[in-house]
C-alpha cells in the first residue's frame, strides 16, 4: 500500500491514482477517498460524465463572452480580484479563473506557459466546468456544496485533470445571498500548496464585501432618486424596496419587515402581517403602499376597443355608441389619467402648444351628449366608470412579461389616423414594447404569431429570423419565406 506524504504532493497523487483505480473498476483502494470527493464523484457518475473525456463543452462563443462579462455580477469586482490573485498565480505557476453560478469560465488569467498547459485541459473561457459537464473539480465542486473546496489530482473524475491541482470558493450576491459564481487557482499537481483553499476563500469574501458596499451604494442611490414618491403618500403607509424585494425606507420608519416576495408582474402583496399593500413600479424598484379605502362599485362599464384599422368601439352598459376619431382621442387620454385632467392639459395632450381650451371644452360638451354627465364627471374632466381598453390590457400585459397575451388583445396600432400627442406616444411605446417583447423572446411559435400580426406583417427582422429558426419541413416555412421575399423586393 501507499504511505501518504502530507508534504510530497506527487506521493498524494499517486496514491490518489490508485484510489481512483480501485474506485471506478469496483475494488477496495489502498483508503477510502475524502468524503467530499466520493459524494462528487456520485453526483459526477450519476450525471454521465465519462472519466476518459477529455475537455468541457463550449457553452460560449468568443464573440458573446465579451457581453456576458460586461453584463455579470461579478465585472465590477475583477480588478479586485486581479490585485489580490493575478500576481501570486504568476509566480506559483498558477492559472486564475472565475465561473458564472453555473461553472461556465468567463474570466481567465495567469502566465503565458500555464495558459498553453490550461488551454490542453479546456480551461478556457466559454467552456463549463460544472459537475455534471466534466465531473469532479474545484470550481464545479464548489458551486454544487457551496463551500471552498480543494481537489488535487486523480480526486478530479476526469483523468485528463489528474496532472492539476486546483481551490475554489463560491462567491454570493450580498443580496439574495444566490451564487453568483466561483473564485478558482489551478495549477500543476506539484504546485499544490495547503494555504491555496484559503487564499480563495479569503478573496471571495473579499469580492462580498466590495459587492456588499456597491449594493449599499445603489440602496442609498434609490432612497435619494425615490423619496418624492414616499413623501407624496402625505404621511400615509408606504416604503420603497429594491427590485428584489429588500425595503430600504418606510413611512413609518419601523414596522416593516427586512424583504418581501414580489411574484413577477403583481400589483398587490399581503404582508406577513395581513396588511394588503399596493405594488407600483418605479424606474429602480417599487413603491409599497397602502390601497385607497374601498369606495362604492362604479355605475358604469365602460369598454373601449381603439387598437386595429376599424372604427374606434365604444359599448357602454353593453350598448354600443358610434364614435368618431376627435371623442376616441378625448376617451383615451381620460382614461390613461383615471384622476382627472383640466380642459388646459387636455388641450396640450391632444393637440400640443396649439391647443385650445375653449375648444376642449366643447368637444367634452358633445362626448357627455354620447356617454353621460354620470360617465364623464367634471372639474376635472374624468371617467366616473370601470374602464376595461384594449391599449390598457396591451400595456398591463407587456409589463407583465407576457407577449403572447399582449398580442392576442392588441388588434393593431393605437387609433391609426390620430396625430395627437399623447395618442402617438403611447402608439408607439406600446407597438415598440410589443415588438421588443417579441424579440426579446426569441420563440419561434412567438415570432410567427407576430409575423401574421399587423404589427409585424412588414416587420423584415422578424421575417429574416424566422427563417432562420424554422425547420426546413416546418409547414410555415413557405409563407414565411415568400412575405420576406416580398418585403425584400418592396424595400
Amino acid at each position: 500500500m501507499t504511505v501518504y506524504d502530507a508534504h510530497d504532493p506527487v506521493a498524494h497523487a499517486h496514491l490518489m491514482r490508485e484510489v481512483f483505480d480501485a474506485v471506478l473498476s469496483g475494488d477496495v483502494g489502498p483508503v477510502a477517498p475524502r468524503s467530499l470527493v466520493s459524494a462528487s464523484w456520485q453526483r459526477s457518475l450519476a450525471a454521465n460524465v465519462d472519466p476518459d473525456r477529455r475537455t468541457p463543452p463550449v457553452v460560449h462563443a468568443d464573440a458573446e463572452l465579451p457581453d456576458l462579462c460586461a453584463a455579470h455580477p461579478l465585472n465590477g469586482v475583477m480588478p479586485l480580484l486581479r490585485s489580490t490573485l493575478v500576481s501570486i498565480a504568476d509566480e506559483a505557476m498558477h492559472v486564475m479563473l472565475v465561473t458564472d453560478a453555473d461553472g461556465t469560465i468567463l474570466w481567465r488569467e495567469g502566465a503565458a506557459t500555464v495558459l498553453r498547459a490550461a488551454d490542453q485541459v479546456g480551461l478556457t473561457p466559454g467552456r463549463r466546468w460544472s459537475e455534471d459537464a466534466i465531473g469532479t473539480n474545484a470550481m464545479g465542486t464548489t458551486l454544487a456544496v457551496d463551500a471552498p473546496v480543494q481537489i488535487h489530482s486523480a480526486e478530479h473524475l476526469v483523468r485528463t485533470c489528474h496532472t492539476w491541482t486546483c481551490a475554489a470558493a463560491p462567491v454570493h450576491d450580498p443580496d439574495t445571498g444566490a451564487i453568483l459564481g466561483a473564485i478558482d487557482i489551478s495549477g500543476p499537481l506539484h504546485t499544490v500548496h495547503p494555504a491555496m483553499v484559503q487564499l480563495v476563500s479569503a478573496t471571495a469574501q473579499l469580492a462580498e464585501n466590495q459587492l456588499r458596499v456597491r449594493l449599499a451604494i445603489a440602496d442609498e442611490r434609490l432612497r435619494v432618486r425615490n423619496m418624492p414618491h414616499l413623501a407624496g403618500l402625505h404621511g400615509g403607509v408606504g416604503a420603497l424596496i429594491t427590485p428584489t424585494g429588500r425595503i430600504v425606507a418606510g413611512e413609518p420608519y419601523e414596522g416593516w419587515p427586512l424583504r418581501v416576495a414580489l411574484p413577477v408582474g403583481t400589483d398587490r402583496i399581503r404582508l406577513d402581517d395581513g396588511r394588503e399593500m399596493v405594488v407600483e413600479p418605479l424606474a429602480e424598484g417599487y413603491l409599497l403602499r397602502s390601497p385607497p379605502a374601498v369606495t362604492a362599485p362604479p355605475r358604469s362599464a365602460l369598454s373601449l376597443r381603439f387598437m386595429g384599422d376599424g372604427p374606434p368601439a365604444v359599448v357602454l352598459n353593453g350598448r354600443r355608441i358610434p364614435l368618431t376619431l376627435r371623442p376616441a382621442e378625448l376617451l383615451t387620454a381620460l382614461a390613461l389619467h383615471p384622476d382627472g385632467l383640466t380642459a388646459e392639459r387636455l388641450a396640450l395632450l391632444l393637440y400640443g402648444d396649439d391647443g385650445n381650451p375653449t375648444t376642449v371644452r366643447g368637444e367634452i360638451l358633445r362626448l357627455r351628449g354620447l356617454i353621460g354627465a354620470d360617465v364623464l364627471r367634471t372639474r376635472p374632466y374624468r371617467l366616473h366608470a370601470g374602464v376595461d381598453s384594449d391599449f390598457g390590457a396591451v400595456r398591463r400585459e407587456l409589463r407583465a412579461g407576457k407577449p403572447v397575451e399582449a398580442l392576442r388583445v392588441c388588434g393593431g396600432p393605437l387609433l391609426p389616423r390620430s396625430d395627437a400627442p399623447e395618442i402617438r406616444e403611447l402608439r408607439y411605446e406600446l407597438e415598440a414594447g410589443l415588438r421588443g417583447a417579441v424579440l426579446d423572446a426569441d420563440q419561434v411559435d412567438v415570432l410567427v404569431m407576430f409575423a401574421a400580426h399587423p404589427l409585424g406583417r412588414d416587420d423584415l427582422e422578424v421575417h429574416d429570423r424566422l427563417v432562420k429558426l424554422l425547420l426546413p419541413n416546418d409547414r410555415r416555412r413557405p409563407g414565411i419565406v415568400s412575405r420576406r421575399a416580398r418585403l425584400l423586393a418592396e424595400g
